[in-house]
């Protein structure tokens, strides 16, 4: 079903609301997880360490890499990914929290197909990755 006007890109959505039950674990596994990134310059490394000891949203956001939700996905090629975290108020018995076919997140309003190239590897304070 691909017509001149369709596109090959789809993007996925997903929203993952997470329960933090060991902020000390996150924490170190983060901080492995940097430890053991050889590529990573020394400047850049001190910004990360920083920034996950301090929140562990943002270690949460250095743990969790979408690629690892898509890499065996036979016949895609991811072309961008982004994600972010931050802690939030939730409590799981608000409507507020429901989630059905009708929600839309202002969010995720479609931006074009602009960005659906980049560069490989390069990534952004936010998380945003561009591979291709």
């Amino acid at each position: 079903m691909s017509t001149p006007e369709t596109s090959r890109f789809v993007r996925l959505r997903v929203e993952l609301v997470l329960e933090v039950e060991d902020e000390d674990a996150l924490t170190k596994a983060a901080l492995r997880r940097i430890a053991g990134d050889e590529t990573m310059p020394a400047d850049e490394r001190a910004h990360a360490e920083s920034a996950v000891t301090e929140d562990t949203a943002e270690a949460l956001a250095y743990l969790v890499d979408p690629f690892d939700l898509v890499s065996e996905v036979p016949g895609i090629d991811l072309a961008q990914a982004s994600w972010s975290s931050e802690r939030i108020g939730y409590d799981p018995d608000s409507p507020e929290w429901d989630l059905d076919d009708d929600d839309v997140d202002e969010d995720f309003d479609d931006e074009g197909a602009e960005g659906a190239e980049g560069t490989e590897g390069a990534e952004g304070a936010d998380g945003a990755k561009r591979v291709g």
